[in-house]
């Protein structure tokens, strides 16, 4: 199983309705990030079982549809997510900055791929199958390479009765509560359906910069590779931890009962166990 390949059908750039933006420059916390990973985090989700029929729409078709409109409605807000990084320097005076281009970029890159896998065949072995690194585009590559690469892909992988919504985002932009805001906001105009839809949490898109200091900021290399390093690690056991919705409701009862309360949610009860 672990032999198991991805195949690519298909590619694309997203970009957000609206993009007359400026460049994005990047707060001191953001640019120490070049040379980590991007957040890579993914959603399994059983396959819909309505057949498909000369008179009905595939239903993993449909999905794709309409998380590209809805991908290109949420980057409005989410705008930065949507550029490139771009390097600015010069010799005389010397100047070496790094910003988000938001206008000379293709977009966000949304792929369709398909592995002859099952749900079970992710979450039954004791460790994560290596086959789950080709569910995220960016696997490996690291921040800086934000100049080539896009700053935001979601990958669809359909499989045998399930599909996996892989989501890399770059770690520069994001850290991981608004790593999941975005995700959140994206589900949000997925429901509603909306042309606009207004989502209930903008996204805080102000930097903070020392007194005195930025938007641009000069930094005191003349080449990435005087910053930029690149780590693999040695191989790694990765595991899922999976809890039935019956469990969950076990736990969140008798954690509500020995506290005597009743307002103890299900993920403050599996997150007090783990």
């Amino acid at each position: 199983m672990n032999h198991a390949t991805v195949q690519i059908i298909s590619e694309c750039f997203i970009k957000p309705e609206e993009q007359n933006h400026p460049p994005f420059h990047l707060a001191p916390c953001d640019l120490a990030m070049l040379s980590a990973h991007y957040i890579q985090k993914g959603l399994l989700f059983i396959k819909p079982k309505t057949p498909t029929t000369d008179h009905q729409e595939n239903p993993v078709e449909s999905l794709l549809n309409r998380l590209k409109d809805s991908l290109s409605r949420t980057l409005v807000h989410f705008y930065p997510l949507s550029g490139r990084l771009t390097t600015r320097k010069q010799e005389n005076p010397p100047f070496y900055s790094v910003y988000i281009d938001c206008y000379n970029s293709p977009g966000a890159k949304f792929i369709y791929a398909v592995a002859d896998l099952t749900v079970s065949d992710i979450l039954s072995p004791v460790d994560v199958p290596v086959v789950v690194q080709s569910f995220f585009d960016h696997d490996r590559a690291v921040n800086h390479d934000g100049h080539s690469m896009s700053l935001l892909s979601i990958q669809v992988t359909e499989l045998t009765d399930g599909v996996f919504i892989g989501c890399s985002i770059n770690h520069v932009v994001v850290d991981g509560t608004s790593y999941w805001h975005f995700f959140e906001m994206l589900s949000h105009a997925f429901r509603a359906q909306e042309k606009n839809p207004e989502i209930p949490r903008p996204p805080v898109l102000t930097r903070w910069f020392p007194e005195g200091y930025g938007p641009v900021l000069n930094l005191p290399f003349s080449h990435h590779d005087q910053f930029i390093s690149r780590f693999e690690p040695p191989p790694l056991r990765e595991r899922i931890f999976h809890l039935s919705s019956e469990s969950i409701a076990k736990l969140k009862s008798k954690a509500n009962s020995e506290s005597k309360t009743n307002k103890i949610s299900s993920f403050q009860a599996v997150s007090t166990l783990v």
